[in-house]
């Protein structure tokens, strides 16, 4: 009968399991059987060149330029992201009357299409007749109106930026509610007899017990920004000038548009190695952190 009830729950893990097998691990060891090849989608031909196409990226400045726009993406909109997630939730963690719509208002970006979004964003943005160009002429900021804020070489990514902090912020703010209810309101209420005032409560007991959360979203959030894609894609196509190319852009245009599939593999390849370093500083700084927590 045990033997009969194993069998019985490896075939409910079964479809699974493949899923897993097909869709992930397959793609992830023939993505590296690519980079180890000359695989161009228009030449029957394809030869192994070992590290080729590693050593082509270190001298690439197209490819460097990539990594550097995604670094400047992801520096900049996920403290920036977190801090206003944070902001908002602790707002909306308070009693008052609805405020449960106000969460649910908050969160409706992470449901919503990426393409529609990046569609409605783009006019936002658009100079003269878009809806950011209308506010600063009701402001009578007539020089603000005319940025053409996507086609500027200077404005592109901080447009970029800021519009990743609003559709970030739903599910951001959602975890860190959870991060808060879970602080036992006790300790706010011998803070306050011992005379502490809001900032003093804010930094030691809301920041040290919202450590586990803040973790697990400063590494989530830096992998999806790392990965931008869909924006790009959508709103800028890498420029101006390159300026927005990111990685994630750039391998598409490797892969899909000049047809070098082994270069683009490579490309992968070098940004899941840049994210797994990053995440492993990030898991390092944050329990050096938390140790430091608790032995005060």
């Amino acid at each position: 009968m045990s033997q009969r009830r194993k069998w019985v729950g490896w075939l409910f893990v079964l479809p699974s399991t493949l899923h897993l097998l097909v869709f992930v691990v397959f793609p992830i060891l023939f993505a590296l059987y690519l980079s180890l090849h000359k695989w161009d989608v228009l030449k029957p031909a394809k030869p192994f060149i070992g590290l080729a196409n590693y050593q082509h990226l270190w001298g690439d400045p197209l490819f460097w330029n990539a990594l550097k726009n995604s670094a400047y993406y992801a520096v900049v909109s996920v403290p920036l992201g977190m801090a206003v997630a944070l902001g908002i939730a602790i707002l909306v963690h308070q009693k008052l009357r609805g405020v449960q719509l106000f969460r649910t208002l908050y969160y409706l970006p992470a449901v919503s299409s990426a393409v529609a979004i990046s569609m409605l964003w783009t006019f936002i943005y658009l100079p003269e007749n878009g809806l950011l160009a209308w506010g600063f002429k009701l402001l009578h900021l007539p020089a603000l109106a005319e940025i053409d804020w996507l086609q500027d070489a200077f404005w592109a990514m901080p447009a970029l930026v800021f519009m990743s902090v609003w559709t970030g912020l739903g599910p951001r703010m959602v975890l860190f509610l959870a991060g808060l209810a879970g602080i036992p309101t006790g300790l706010y209420e011998a803070a306050e007899v011992d005379g502490a005032g809001r900032w003093a409560l804010f930094r030691h007991i809301t920041l040290p017990l919202l450590l586990p959360t803040t973790s697990f979203i400063l590494v989530t959030s830096s992998i999806s920004a790392f990965q931008v894609f869909t924006p790009v894609y959508m709103m800028t196509k890498g420029g101006p000038l390159r300026h927005t190319d990111v990685v994630g852009y750039h391998i598409y245009n490797q892969a899909w548009r000049q047809f070098h599939m082994g270069l683009a593999s490579a490309q992968s390849y070098v940004l899941f190695m840049i994210i797994l370093v990053v995440t492993l500083i990030q898991f390092q700084v944050v329990n050096r952190r938390m140790k430091e927590y608790s032995l005060q």
